[in-house]
């Protein structure tokens, strides 16, 4: 029936069945090792069974002369297939390509095997005695174990639900009895077309019990799946979403369905079915009596699920429908639901195949017949569906007085269950539907919305009362589309449906609507990122300045103070936010007003200097948020109350809260909306935790799940660290570049970390011009307040890769004037916790490591200070340049105690960059940090000289002090009296010993690992 099906290959990619390939491939590399293998692919037609064999196929023709490759397909013919057809085609096939390879196995079997493929000559003259079939099943054994001995044998076979008897029966003697042969079978069959009593079913179940054989079932494809293949057809790296949508909904995954839907909408087919696909669904249908394609096509118009019940009010015999649906379910058209008293279509595009095939007056009238049969009798079907149902029969019925108010009543609906997407199609239909209803029946049937918004009612003039305000006008439905638009990701329709409200609103009569709408226009350009939001706002508020205390003057209120809070907060950010809260607590908006203290929360740690009162502002607002039930105004709490948290050091707290907002946003379908910002926060308080690994498997978890929305700079940041800690510099500049190329990178909050992480990167890649120019950009650039978390740690990395790179020729000019703005701008910060009072100490240090003038007094300030937070990372910095201050005091045994702490807490969080450093100091200062401590330790050895903790020559060490000078491989040579040659292999050795890149990473880790301290320091020091 859908023989064509399997020709169709319109996608020139492979897409997905990333698992399945694995599969395959694991089995042929058992196979491959002597043990004969088995793999059984199940799926309904058109999943993509024979793409997938394609694929595997090729893949394993292209390993090599070690994999030798054949298929042969199961014919439908009458009720089995031809006997052994499979088979016969396979050693053609192998024929063809082996050519006397095959003659020479076949040897002395040919009259047996004859009866298989008659190229082998003519069939012996031995009678078909009951043991012939098993000398047939013998040889064919033996000949497919020849062909295994000196290379892998693939033998595939297609369409196993039309073989015959025999071929089963061939198929499960090999399975059974191929023991050492390199031999992988590869068979596939429809699931769709096995029903009860198909003979294949036996079959299956024998042969799944044994241990070689391997059984797979293909599933539809996912949204992503599909946009690959629809990219990969339509020749576009990027298809159009709602395209993708569409077609992933009308497929339901089915890839043939996918491509056959591609090829539609290429052609410019309207219907979205093309002819050839809406024939081949038909068969079936168009093979049963009258009566029974008369139900089928009256439930295709019921839905994709329609009720027992429903179907018998709407047709008049039940009986004639029993015996109806029974020949249906019996012809696998139909099948009954098993979670109802209902029946489904096999496949969502039957019943639209059937359902175009109506005439259009004949869908219609179905489409009313289910209408008002619902109508009656509301019971007929669940409560939950019952809005949108009845919504779509009218709609279909084409009976626009009748489908406007339903289709708002389904919005209503899909609204209270925070389905936006939905609730936004259903008011889009509304609006499509507006002008196709009189005045008359306007007036009578539609009343005013039930807002979850804080929309303002109509203000026209009391006295001159206008009635039109009793019922629904077209800008409230614009507006509650607006909302939903916003609220289901769709901002792009959001502001086009707020524009031509817009146009419908006289801001001099009515200013409290149009404020409401610039509102909303500006969090939607906040959203897409673009410099409008704060033009919107302004309006906005210009607006509402003089109006009478109100929700919407409030949000306005709010919204501004919180733009404001993103971008450069002041003192009237925070006066803003204080009226915005009290206007809402007066006028009873209590969303508005948590909302404004949220923002409240943020502004007085940002500008003030009480950072648990920020706290407590912010978690009241949480809790009471949590008792109004609003999920996304919680999240926004849950976000930044968590950001907060995790930015006073606060960390545990952080992590419990963005989980909370995680499970919030994902049971509440605004993963869209915040999930990125939710998992950032969650893996960046876990790394400052020292939690590496959870944090690797939060990100991870983002990325497979593709969750789209803005703030994708903030995982790949964190990403970029996490490389970074692993000592994989170029992965970690991979994703410093991935980042940088997001547009929010311009917003303060986001940028100072990135530049902390491309500073960390050309630190360690010895570019210090470089990592003072990232700096520079920051510091030399006004500084916004409340950023002390971000910016602390900048400055001292700044500051320690100054320190770092003493003694290179080009650290000397401008150094001074870089550490100078440096203390500068820590002298505006203002440390609000002891995270921060940590890290202003850390700074100190690090400043005064710089200037040669460190003390072992200093690191040890800074231990202490970093000692309450109990965040490891700073710490275990601190620890590591404390440690390092006492060997160079000659406290050997204080700085050996200092760098074991140090090294349990970087490999607790597995930075294996600062293990390195860690190690490699103590081995140049002949500290056993693994050995006991205190009285009765054992003397440390002497320190070994530079570089011989990593295993270099004494001419290596010459050779690499100079490079850290600065030197050219011809200045080395002459200075050493070599070769410029033998310098060149010596700076060779050298970068391999090190394990760096190139030369001035090798200065680097000289100058930062002080290999040669006698370069760097006093001669007192």
């Amino acid at each position: 029936m859908l023989a064509s099906m399997q020709q169709i290959s319109v996608s020139p990619v492979f897409v997905g069945r990333g698992t399945e390939i694995t599969e395959l491939t694991d089995a042929l590399k058992r196979a491959g090792s002597g043990s004969p293998q088995a793999v059984l692919v199940g799926g309904e037609a058109g999943v993509g069974k024979t793409r997938l064999l394609e694929e595997f196929l090729a893949r394993a023709d292209a390993d090599g002369g070690g994999v030798v490759t054949t298929v042969g397909g199961c014919l439908e013919v009458g009720a089995e297939g031809l006997p052994y057809a499979p088979l016969a085609t396979a050693l053609r096939r192998l024929h063809r390509g082996l050519g006397t390879e095959l003659e020479v196995a076949a040897a002395g079997m040919e009259g047996h095997l004859a009866r298989l493929l008659p190229d082998f000559g003519e069939a012996d003259g031995e009678p078909n005695d009951e043991y012939g079939r098993a000398r047939l099943f013998e040889h064919t054994a033996r000949l497919f174990e020849r062909l295994g001995t000196d290379r892998t044998l693939v033998l595939a076979v297609e369409d196993l639900h039309w073989s015959d008897r025999s071929t089963r029966e061939l198929l499960a003697y090999l399975v059974r009895t191929l023991h050492r042969a390199r031999v992988l079978l590869v068979a596939t069959y429809r699931t769709d077309d096995l029903h009860r009593r198909h003979p294949l079913r036996p079959f299956l179940a024998e042969l799944e019990r044994l241990r070689t054989v391997q059984r797979l079932e293909l599933e539809r494809f996912g949204p992503g799946e599909v946009a690959a293949q629809l990219a990969g057809i339509l020749g576009t790296a990027d298809p159009d979403r709602q395209l993708v949508d569409r077609i992933h909904r009308r497929s339901e995954g089915n890839p043939f369905f996918v491509e056959e839907l591609a090829t539609a909408f290429q052609d410019g087919c309207s219907a979205g079915l093309t002819d050839s696909l809406r024939d081949i669904l038909l068969v079936r249908v168009e093979a049963l009596d009258e009566e029974t394609q008369r139900v089928l096509r009256i439930a295709a118009e019921g839905g994709s699920y329609v009720e027992h019940a429903l179907l018998a009010a709407v047709l008049d015999d039940e009986e004639e429908l029993i015996e109806s649906l029974r020949a249906a379910v019996g012809a696998n058209i139909l099948r009954p639901d098993t979670d109802g008293d209902g029946y489904r279509f096999r496949h969502a595009l039957v019943r639209e195949a059937v359902s175009d095939d109506l005439l259009p007056g004949e869908r219609h009238r179905i489409n009313r017949r289910f209408a008002t049969a619902l109508e009656a009798q509301p019971h007929l079907v669940g409560s939950d569906v019952r809005p949108a149902r009845l919504a779509n029969y009218w709609y279909h019925a084409h009976d626009p007085a009748r489908a406007l108010p339903s289709a708002l009543d389904a919005a209503r609906a899909a609204r209270r269950r925070n389905a936006f997407a939905e609730q936004l199609r259903m008011l889009e239909r509304a609006l499509e539907l507006w002008d196709q209803v009189s005045e008359e029946v306007l007036a009578h049937t539609l009343r005013p919305y039930d807002w979850a918004e804080t929309y303002p009612p109509c203000s026209c003039d009391v006295v001159t009362h206008d009635p039109e305000c009793e019922r629904l006008q077209l800008v409230d439905v614009l507006a509650e589309a607006v909302v939903a638009a916003r609220r289901s990701g769709d901002r792009e329709r959001g502001l086009s449906l707020s524009r031509r409200a817009l146009k419908l609103v006289d801001e001099t009569k009515d200013p409290a609507r149009a404020a409401w709408f610039r509102m909303n226009r500006a969090r939607m350009f906040g959203h897409l990122n673009r410099s409008k939001d704060q033009d919107e706002a302004a309006y906005a508020r210009r607006l509402v300045e003089q109006l009478p205390p109100s929700a919407v003057q409030a949000e306005v209120f709010a919204l501004s103070a919180g733009i404001a809070m993103l971008n450069s907060p002041t003192g009237e950010s925070v006066e803003l936010a204080e009226r915005a809260a009290a206007i809402a607590r007066e006028v009873g908006a209590h969303a508005v007003e948590q909302h404004a203290r949220m923002t409240l929360g943020t502004l007085r740690n940002d500008l003030g200097n009480d950072p648990e009162a920020a706290v407590a502002e912010l978690s009241a607002a949480v809790a009471a948020t949590r008792e109004l039930g609003v999920p996304d105004l919680m999240l926004r709490g849950l976000n930044n109350l968590a950001s907060l948290l995790q930015s006073l050091g606060r960390a545990e707290e952080a992590v419990v809260l963005a989980r909370e907002g995680l499970e919030t946003a994902d049971g509440n379908g605004l993963l869209r909306n915040i999930g990125t910002l939710l998992v950032g926060n969650l893996a960046e308080a876990l790394m400052d935790l020292g939690r590496t690994e959870e944090a690797a498997e939060a990100l991870a978890g983002a990325e497979r799940t593709q969750q789209p929305g803005s703030h994708a700079e903030f995982l790949d940041r964190l990403r970029g660290e996490l490389a970074l800690m692993s000592g994989d510099l170029p992965s970690a500049a991979g994703m410093l570049a991935q980042a940088r190329a997001s547009d929010r990178v311009c917003q303060f909050q986001h940028s100072v970390p990135i530049s902390r992480l491309a500073v960390l990167i050309a630190a360690r890649g010895g570019r210090l011009l470089e990592a003072r120019a990232e700096l520079l950009a920051v510091i030399d650039n006004p500084i916004p307040a409340g950023n002390e978390a971000a910016l602390y740690p900048l400055l001292v990395d700044g500051a320690a890769a100054e320190a770092d790179s003493r003694g290179l020729p080009e650290a000397g000019p401008g150094r001074a004037e870089v550490l100078a703005k440096i203390a500068a701008v820590a002298a505006l910060l203002t440390p609000k916790a002891s995270l921060h009072h940590g890290w202003a100490r850390l700074l100190e240090a690090e400043l005064a490591r710089a200037e040669d003038r460190d003390t072992p007094a200093q690191w040890a300030t800074a231990v202490e200070a970093l000692r309450p937070a109990g965040l490891p990372g700073p710490l275990a910095a601190a620890l590591l340049r404390a440690g390092e201050a006492e060997v160079l005091a000659g406290h050997r045994e204080a700085g050996a105690e200092l760098l074991r702490e140090a090294r349990k807490l970087a490999g607790a969080r597995s930075d294996t960059a600062l293990l390195a450093e860690i190690t490699a100091l103590a081995e140049r200062a002949g500290l056993a940090l693994s050995g006991r401590t205190g009285a009765g330790a054992p003397v440390a050895a002497a320190p070994p000289s530079g570089g011989d903790s990593f295993g270099l020559t004494p001419r290596e060490r010459d050779v690499l002090r100079l490079l850290a000078r600065g030197r050219t491989n011809r200045q080395i040579a002459e200075e050493l009296y070599i070769s410029p040659k033998t310098a060149s292999v010596h700076v060779s050795n050298i970068l391999g010993k090190l394990a760096v890149a190139g030369r001035g990473e090798a200065a680097a880790l000289a100058h930062r690992l002080r290999l040669f301290p006698e370069d760097l320091a006093p001669a007192g020091r």
